[in-house]
């Protein structure tokens, strides 16, 4: 499986899954969820909030409509309740059941931002650290082509840092 860092717009991706940093009403407000919203439509958000509220660290997919995508799968890293504040086992989790809901969807490619690390509040290079290890530690059947997200030069290079020392370059 080809797992590379990239930098760019999640919205202007091109793969069978985009992967929305979602809370756990999948309402989709700011940051990614709110890029993805205005490029795919608002048909996105009414169908993720139809399929919540879900459990932490659980996963909800949606129709890509205007996204060049098949599927959006919404991962809840994020409370929203409580301090709503990510946490390592929910970003773990939430990354954990998107590879996992990407092979049961028979995906071959996938685009994940850094889940948690945004509204969510956890710092951002120990979130690229766990997500960049459930990644490595992910047994593909389907999935071939992953690709971690950042969007500005800082998130970038945080995250390309992380990636490598997991994958110990």
């Amino acid at each position: 499986m080809n797992f590379e860092v990239i930098q760019g717009d999640i919205a202007q991706q091109s793969a069978d899954v985009l992967v929305n940093a979602a809370g756990t009403s999948l309402q989709m407000g700011s940051g990614v969820a709110g890029a993805l919203r205005r490029a795919a439509g608002q048909q996105i958000n009414e169908e993720a909030v139809s399929k919540g509220p879900i459990d932490l660290g659980e996963v909800a997919v949606t129709d890509a409509y205007a996204l060049d995508a098949e599927y959006v799968v919404h991962a809840a890293a994020m409370p929203h309740y409580g301090d709503g504040k990510a946490t390592a086992e929910s970003i773990a989790d939430a990354t954990r059941n998107t590879l996992e809901t990407a092979e049961e969807l028979g995906a071959e490619s996938l685009v994940i931002p850094a889940l948690g690390c945004g509204v969510a509040g956890f710092a951002l290079d120990e979130g690229a650290r766990i997500i960049a290890e459930q990644i490595d530690a992910h047994e593909p059947s389907s999935l071939s082509d992953v690709r971690f997200i950042g969007y500005s030069d800082e998130e970038y290079e945080t995250i390309e840092r992380a990636a490598d020392s997991v994958r110990g370059e």
